[in-house]
């Protein structure tokens, strides 16, 4: 019998554990798929190469065939272990711009506005570099700048600014637009996840239980009130009073209310399911970043590679790690970028540029051999939105996901100018030295026709769901402004599916955001020092 049972371990649920095992006379129950972080491909930096290729730690999910996208199933990598999408992602540590956090409190309230959120993310911050207004130093969550760069993250932040862009120190100071080298949730070059920032210090707790290898089917009533979850082969009840906390993420918390009668009611029924609350917008809302790349053959050796020629680094960098946690195993890939506009009429950044120096393809699922770089560019703020809907009612079945990307046309004009500007950024002095030849998009793509089939044809996810569980004050959305699902009693979803926008960044820190200001709601104690 628990006080709160949290199911996910990832980026909010670690967050959430920590703060409410804080009073100890709450019993806390954290629930997780996956199994525990032991992979040293989770704590290595450079090891989430191949984390897209490890099943144990991946739930590798795929969306439905997406007719602007020539009919192409999407690769969806989400984190099925201790500390989520945390463990698997590149690391980098971003809020969003201030706007983002303004069009939260128009939907949801002042407690979601920008002077609340930066309150919180400070204090959830321990930035081993930066210590001024708009940073944290006494917070559980590392940040640190990268180690041990590669010298071609420099050479792209100088053709950036040769491109015209400012060159930024800090992506989440005064001012996000520009390029730069990014900080990353790192300590002493490793791995920095929700699991060892917020897990880590409180597992010794007795009131607060770990579950590994659990998965939740179901949560359970008892009239209109939660009352416990049921997993494949037992259940697991709330004390009264107790409640529920879905923080499954993007597509699993839509998909457990789904399954536990919750959602459109008609669609619920077509499964077999009994009708707990018709809720119609669960589901509903899905928001993504989509991601085109510049690819190019480098004309010299400075890239990570896979080739003969780059085995004596490896050793050196496998030495350094070990030795000094220096080197470039320290690499989170995605090392440096920048925000800009797609247009002078916009009023803020919506585009995100990711450079990486090494080649990458299918998430890092293809071996490209040799030395070559990617740039990313991905849409910030998509007017495309998709859906979560149930593919079965066997809750070890996936979901569906309709990702509907580029439905919106403006979407792909957006994507267009984020391309374009890419390739010119690439072909900057400073990078242009280190370029042999560009792969793809090709020489031969060129003009707005071929560029566009270019994107259809190429354009894949930057891993950053939210938005199906929508928060809001209005009667419509999934959840109130402190998370509580509409409806029904003793159960919340807290994660970045309450999102009711997407933020024009990486989602990891703002999703660890929401876990915070609701811990607060809840009541939970202040975090000891």
């Amino acid at each position: 019998m628990y006080d709160y049972i949290i199911i996910g371990a990832g980026s909010a649920g670690c967050v959430l554990a920590e703060r409410l095992s804080g009073d100890p006379s709450k019993r806390v129950c954290l629930i997780e798929a996956g199994g525990k972080d032991r992979s040293p491909f989770i704590h290595i930096p450079l090891g989430l190469a191949v984390l897209a290729r490890i099943k144990g730690v991946n739930w590798g999910h795929q969306t439905a065939p997406d007719a602007a996208l020539k009919g192409r199933r999407l690769y969806w990598p989400r984190g099925r272990v201790l500390g989520g999408s945390s463990s698997i992602n590149a690391m980098i540590y971003m809020r969003g711009h201030p706007e983002d956090y303004r069009g939260w409190a128009r939907a949801a309230g002042e407690n979601w506005d920008w002077p609340r959120a930066l309150e919180l993310f400070k204090r959830l911050e321990r930035n081993a570099q930066i210590a001024d207004a708009f940073h944290g130093t006494e917070g559980p969550l590392a940040v640190s700048d990268l180690r041990s760069p590669n010298p071609l993250s420099r050479a792209f932040v100088k053709a950036g600014t040769e491109a015209g862009y400012a060159e930024r120190r800090d992506f989440n100071g005064a001012d996000q637009e520009g390029v730069g080298l990014f900080q990353v949730t790192q300590k002493t070059g490793k791995r920095f996840s929700a699991a060892r920032a917020f897990l880590d210090p409180v597992r010794h707790r007795g009131n607060l239980d770990i579950l590994t290898g659990s998965q939740v089917t179901r949560v359970l009533f008892d009239g209109r009130r939660a009352s416990g979850v049921a997993l494949e082969t037992r259940e697991i009840h709330l004390n009264p009073g107790g409640e529920v906390i879905l923080s499954g993420g993007a597509i699993h918390s839509p998909q457990l209310l789904m399954l536990s009668g919750i959602g459109p009611g008609a669609m619920l029924r077509d499964h077999g399911i009994e009708v707990q609350h018709d809720l119609p917008e669960v589901g509903r809302n899905l928001a993504d970043h989509l991601d085109i790349t510049v690819m190019t053959a480098a004309a010299d050796r400075l890239p990570i590679g896979i080739a003969p020629t780059f085995l004596p680094r490896a050793l050196r960098a496998a030495w350094q790690f070990a030795r000094q946690r220096r080197g470039e195993l320290t690499s989170n890939v995605a090392e440096a970028g920048g925000f800009l506009r797609s247009g002078p009429e916009r009023d803020r950044p919506n585009l995100q540029f990711h450079f990486i120096p090494a080649y990458l393809r299918d998430h890092g699922r293809k071996t490209s051999f040799g030395y070559g770089m990617t740039l990313h560019v991905c849409d910030l703020l998509p007017l495309s939105r998709g859906t979560i809907t149930l593919a079965s009612p066997d809750p070890l079945k996936p979901p569906r996901i309709d990702a509907n990307y580029l439905s919106a046309p403006e979407d792909v004009e957006t994507l267009l100018a984020g391309l374009k500007q890419a390739r010119q950024v690439m072909q900057a002095p400073a990078l242009a030295r280190h370029v042999k030849a560009e792969l793809f998009p090709g020489p031969d793509i060129q003009g707005d026709t071929a560029l566009i089939d270019d994107i259809r044809a190429r354009a894949e996810t930057i891993y950053h769901p939210v938005g199906t569980c929508r928060m809001g004050m209005d009667a419509g959305s999934v959840v109130d402004p402190e998370g509580c699902v509409r409806g029904v009693e003793g159960l919340r979803v807290v994660d970045a599916s309450i999102m009711p926008t997407i933020i024009a960044g990486n989602t990891n820190a703002p999703t660890m955001m929401i876990a915070e200001n609701i811990a607060d709601r809840m009541g939970a104690p202040a975090r000891q020092p």
